[in-house]
Parts: structure tokens; sequence; C-alpha cells
């Protein structure tokens, strides 16, 4: 049995398609369009399931949309009018992108398939949510949270799942208990401080995770003045602040600039008087204030997310906790639950976002509408396209780069690692492409964690992006002990996707500089062999050269371009950038070769 999952026309449109209830492929359509966010129509994104999967639309036993466009298309109606005049604006703006394409979905999709109309299913938002958590995770029972912007009209719920595997009895079921309705909501409440502090909404929220470190919590009390939170997790927003509910242009007001300030220019350079002691005039400490904003709302964030797992753990009673949606991207504060609340285990959905509701659509017909039992654990998430030998053979000729083939894996591998010691930065292009926003070692810039000059190198020179973010340290997974405070973490799958920030103990920090954040903290990612064979062992060398198994990883791309899919997106990246290698399949091409 095929059944396709689709989501798209808000955040980053996706496709996967699933057989017999196990993924075989997915991926976002910004991977093929090389439009970043795209939210368009997955037109590449389900050619490259179907193609992925072999199969033809007479194959496909169902296709599922991850919500149902007329109930958001009735919260849009019903919030224009209760805010009508001011929402003029977003009312005209949303009758046109609704009429001309929204509203039509199901037209387009039967078009495109070429499937009777029977064969063509809606789930609602955050059910696809919870499914793409609970039926992608290794639990048979768990509570579950999701937290985003706004589905339907829902934008925050708890609730219970459980499921039976093959040979078992039972019945699949997810039942949301508890919700949050919009306007009220903490994603949007992030948005409006990410917009505020000069970045892009749905595309910089994780730059506002990466600048509070920089900052204090001094502006807790003010953030307080916005949202209420009940001691259950609920919560409701003060809107005289936000304008995000009537606006199509702004997320907040002048009564919020009246409480925190004049927001920050986008694009300004960021420094403080700590991180630059020799500029300490009034640009720097502006910059202080808008670092201490960001800790305020980053920490207010972090308490919602943990009143929330504990009354889902009052209302279930159950050891594991699955979650998605956008803000369980929040790797900071995912970090922190497993501390803060009774829960023991934790899997977090590595696409959390909107793409990954395509999967979870998927997942709940089969499991929850057809009752289908269970045998799918997400173990890795190498989904998307790879790319043969011949095809990368062909891309190189027709580019003309000088280039070698090194067949065997130890020689490659030492070639990687020796380019690395000497303080190269390598782009490392392996298999087919991740599915979610990280890179886990298929589409990865590696360089070398103990220099702490390579952060400004490859956040200046290669990706051309603010120096202030951070990056990942990945880490062969028996080791992770001795380079992070994992705690209860330890032994869970999300730190294998990049999914939470722990403590570098201070012994390690000078050991690994580059990518220990300025909190003391990593955004780790744990390897195992059986997930990734050459990324493994990389890192494996390098850890026998060095006495250090860690290795900076960065996402294969420029600032403002999505991951690189093709081999010759890899090779446009790698002439741009100061990269010294770039690895592709057995493949390596030197930089010095290029001049």
């Amino acid at each position: 049995m095929y059944i396709l999952g689709v989501s798209c026309y808000y955040h980053d449109s996706a496709a996967c398609i699933i057989e017999d209830g196990e993924l075989i492929a997915a991926s976002t359509e910004e991977r093929f369009s090389r439009k970043k966010h795209d939210s368009g129509f997955p037109e590449h994104a389900i050619d490259f399931c179907m193609e992925e999967a072999g199969i033809t639309s007479d194959d496909l036993d169902y296709v599922v949309f991850y919500e149902k466009p007329l109930l958001k298309f009735e919260r849009i109606l019903l919030s224009s009018l209760q805010t009508w005049p001011q929402s003029i604006g977003v009312f005209r703006e949303s009758m046109i992108t609704w009429f001309n394409e929204k509203l039509w979905i199901k037209t387009q999709l039967l078009e495109k398939l070429k499937i009777p109309a029977n064969k063509l299913l809606f789930t609602e938002h955050h059910m696809s949510h919870a499914a793409s958590a609970f039926f992608a995770s290794p639990y048979d029972e768990a509570a579950v949270m999701t937290v985003d912007g706004v589905g339907e009209w829902t934008t925050a719920t708890i609730g219970q799942a459980k499921g039976y595997w093959d040979g078992s009895e039972g019945t699949n079921e997810i039942t949301l208990l508890d919700e949050v309705r919009f306007p009220h909501s903490i994603g949007l409440l992030y948005s409006a401080f990410t917009a505020y502090l000069g970045f892009r909404v749905n595309n910089g929220e994780y730059k506002v995770m990466g600048m509070a470190p920089f900052g204090e919590p001094n502006y807790m009390d003010k953030v307080y003045k916005l949202i209420n939170i009940g001691d259950d997790g609920s919560f409701s927003l003060n809107m005289d602040y936000f304008t995000y509910h009537y606006s199509p242009r702004r997320t907040f007001n002048r009564k919020f600039i009246n409480l925190f300030g004049p927001p920050r220019v986008a694009e300004s350079e960021f420094f403080t008087p700590t991180t630059h002691p020799d500029r300490n005039g009034h640009e720097a400490l502006e910059n202080q204030r808008y670092a201490d904003v960001a800790a305020s709302i980053q920490r207010v964030t972090e308490e919602v997310i943990i009143k929330m797992a504990n009354q889902a753990y009052a209302r279930t009673g159950s050891k594991n906790l699955v979650m998605a949606g956008g803000v369980a991207l929040n790797s900071v504060a995912n970090g922190k639950i497993l501390e803060n609340t009774p829960f023991e285990e934790l899997f977090i959905q590595p696409e959390a976002g909107d793409a990954g509701g395509a999967l979870g659509a998927a997942l709940y017909v089969y499991h929850v509408l057809l009752n289908k039992p269970r045998k799918f654990v997400m173990k890795q998430v190498y989904y998307g396209k790879g790319y043969s030998t011949d095809e990368i053979r062909a891309a190189l000729d027709a580019d003309g780069v000088p280039y070698e083939y090194i067949e065997d894996t130890d020689k490659l591998l030492d070639r990687t690692v020796d380019t690395l010691l000497d303080g190269g930065v390598v782009g490392w292009y392996q298999g087919r492409f991740e599915w979610g926003p990280r890179a886990l070692g298929n589409r990865s810039i590696l360089a070398d964690p103990r220099r702490a000059e390579m952060k400004e190198i490859v956040n200046v020179k290669i990706k051309f992006r603010e120096p202030f973010r951070p990056f990942a340290p990945v880490i062969t997974e028996e080791n992770q002990t001795e380079y992070f405070d994992m705690g209860p973490y330890a032994g869970q799958t999300t730190p294998r996707y990049m999914l939470v920030v722990r403590p570098i103990p201070e012994d390690k920090q000078a050991v690994i500089p580059a990518v220990t954040h300025v909190n003391g903290g990593g955004r780790l990612q744990s390897v195992r062999e059986e997930d990734n064979y050459l990324y493994y062992h990389t890192i494996r060398k390098f850890g026998e050269a060095t006495g250090v198994p860690v290795l900076l990883n960065t996402s294969f791309n420029l600032r403002g371009e999505p991951i690189v899919t093709t081999p010759q997106n890899a090779l446009s990246t790698f002439k741009k950038g100061a990269l010294e290698l770039l690895v592709m399949d057995h493949f390596l091409i030197d930089k010095e070769a290029l001049s």
C-alpha cells in the first residue's frame, strides 16, 4: 500500500511517500526549486517521491493533505471580521492568495496525480504533527505535545497516543486532550520577537536562539506583560501589543516598541561590550539590549514548554513524550525537558515543522484511519534524493574541474582527515540528502573544532553569515558523555538529530572552542556507524589522530540558499566559499587544483 503525504502553501512545502507504513522518500520542495523555504505547490518533491518509490499514480492507494484548508479559511475570515477595519490589508491579500491557489489544493492534487477524488484525504494540522512524532517513535504509547505558530485554529496541543506493532492486537489512537487556539500562540510570540530583533519571520527564529546566550534575561518582566501563563502550561497573549492577527506586514505595534525600545535594524552588525571590549559605545550597548531581549523571550519560551510538558505528564502518566511543530526545533528548550519533568524518554520528529506534517498525515491515515499495524521507527533521516557515481562523474566532467577518484575508503577518509588536520574546511557530500532542516552528515561542511578561529572562518568566509552564529559539534555516539553533560539524554535518540543543546564540561570547552557557544553548550549530533558509515569513520579517524572524536559540522550551503541537493549545487557552493576540499562520493576535488 502506497500513501503520498503533501504539505504546502504556508512555510516549507514537502512531500513524502510511505509503503506499507514505512517511509520510502521525503523532501521539501526547496531542495529542488532552490528557493529557500519554498511554500509553493511541491511539484518537484512529489515527482521525486514517486520516482524513488518506483511507482505511478495508478499505484497510489491514497494521497493525504496535512491540514483542512476550509477550516483555515474559516479562521482567516472570522479573524478578519473580528479585527475590522484594521484587517483590511491582510483580508485583501488573503483573499487573493486563497482564491488563486489555496482553496483549490484538492483540484491541484487531483490534476497533478490523476487520481479519483475518493483517494484524496485531509487531516487536521496538529493531528498531522502529532502523528509525525508518535508513529515515527519507538514507543507503544506516549504523551504528545505539538507547538507551532498556527494550524487551522490550533496553536498548541497536549495529548496521548498508543499504537500496536505486527503480531499484536489493538487500535491505534491519538487523542488531543487540550489545546490553545489562535490568536494565542507561543510560536507567533517568538516570531514577533524574531522580527523585532531584525530577522525574518519563519526563517530567523533560530538566530534569536543563537543570540540569546550573549544576553541576560533582564526583560522577562516585560515579556510577561505580553503573555499570561498558567501552572498547567495554558497561556494567553495580550493582543494589545501585536498586529499579526490583522496585519500582512507587521507582527508588533507601537505599544510593543514603547515597552522594549526601538527595534533592531535588519542585517545590522552584531557586537556587544562582551564580544568586542574595544567597541563599547552606544551601538554595542544597544546590541546588548537586543541580546538581553532575546535571552528573555527564550527563557519565557522554555518555561512555557516545560509547564506544558509537565501538564502532558499529569494528564497521561506516560514515561514517554513525543513532540512536533516548529517550536519543537527549539533545541535549547528541548535540552531542558527531561531534567525538569518526570518523563524518561523523549522523541522529537526531526522534521518538526510544517514539512513534517506531510509525513504525519500519511502515517495518520495508515495507522489510525486504516488501523494498520506499526513496523516503522525513524532511526535515520536520509530519505532525500541521492546521486550515483556516474551522475557525479558526469557533473564533474561537464564542469571541467580536475578531480581524483579514490575507491579505497580508508585512503579517502585519510585524505579528508589530513585536510582537516591542516586547518582546511571540507565540503562533505554523500548519499541521499537529509529529511529535515539539519545537515546530519550527507550535505555538511566539516572543520576542526579545536581551532577557535574556525568559528569566524566558516561563518564569515564560507557561509557569509552573522559571526555570532554557533556551530554544531558532531561526535561518535560512544564518546558523547566524554564531551557533553548528557544527563538523562544519554542513550536517547534526540541527540542523533541535532535537536538538543547540552552543556560542555569546562575542561572540554577549551578543547573544542569552535563548537562551544558562549553559554558553554553545544547542539550536538551523535553518530552511529550503522546510520552513516563514512561520516562515522571520518569522525573516528579524526579522533584517532587528535584524541578528540569531535568535528565541527554545519550545513553545506551559502547564506540565503537551501542546503545543496545536486552535484552541481555542491560544486557551485564549493567554488564560492573558502573550502579547501570537496568530497563527493569517492571523488575528491582540491581547491588548489582549480586555480
